[in-house]
């Protein structure tokens, strides 16, 4: 699916089709090409037919107010994309660290994440998707959504929050299906998350951003047991 961004290609990516307006809207706030404007429209291919392009282009706008973007260069695939502790400066430089909040006890994230485990049917067909789910501080899943790529199944949930006025997302946690990567947890921090939570291990990178940006991060969430790696503390 190709993503615009009033009317300027900003990036394709390998999606599993559903929920496409919220993978768009999500891909734009998570990468900052959005820097704080409103969302006003988005629709399948804003230059032509959707059903020319097969419903495979997909075109937000901000009328023009967001920066003029610049096209990430390649495709983006089902695993993750770009990172680096370049990045890392990169995002700390447009987003400040997350204000100190409450840690999220250890027993009610494991629960949270068995009930989230049970709610994902693509999965449980499959055996070929991530899932990513927004749940709040009385353990209810807020969104749940699944996609062949973990980074899209993220974008997917944060643009739903975004098109419902739910950004930032505090007081709302997120759970990720796999592993924590550098570029889950920008995501996590750009959209205002108060912690995170993966099945899988974090990256030594994942580990380092969260602490700079004061995230929560808990992995290994399985069998009865859960690692906290931030904060450090």
């Amino acid at each position: 699916m190709t993503i615009q961004l009033d009317d300027v290609e900003v990036a394709s990516t390998m999606r599993t089709p559903g929920h496409d307006f919220e993978l768009a809207v999500g891909f734009c706030h998570g990468e900052g090409l959005l820097a704080g404007h409103p969302v006003v429209d988005v629709r399948y291919c804003g230059t032509g037919s959707a059903v020319d392009t097969a419903f495979n282009v997909v075109s937000v706008s901000t009328a023009g107010l967001a920066p003029a973007p610049s096209p990430r260069l390649g495709v983006t695939t089902s695993s993750c994309g770009w990172c680096g502790s370049d990045m890392l400066d990169s995002m700390a430089d447009r987003a400040a660290a997350l204000p100190d909040r409450d840690h999220w006890p250890a027993t009610e994230l494991m629960a949270i994440a068995d009930r989230i485990g049970e709610q994902l049917p693509l999965f449980a067909t499959t055996g070929a998707v991530h899932g990513a789910a927004a749940f709040d501080r009385a353990g209810e899943i807020v969104v749940l959504r699944e996609d062949v790529g973990r980074h899209n199944a993220v974008d997917k949930v944060v643009g739903r929050l975004l098109l419902d006025g739910r950004l930032p997302a505090s007081e709302l946690g997120l759970f990720v299906s796999g592993r924590a990567s550098y570029e889950l947890v920008q995501k996590a921090w750009a959209a205002g998350f108060d912690a995170m939570i993966a099945v899988s291990a974090p990256t030594s990178l994942a580990v380092e951003t969260a602490r700079r940006a004061n995230l929560g991060l808990v992995g290994f969430l399985r069998g009865g047991g859960a690692n906290r790696y931030s904060p450090a503390n």
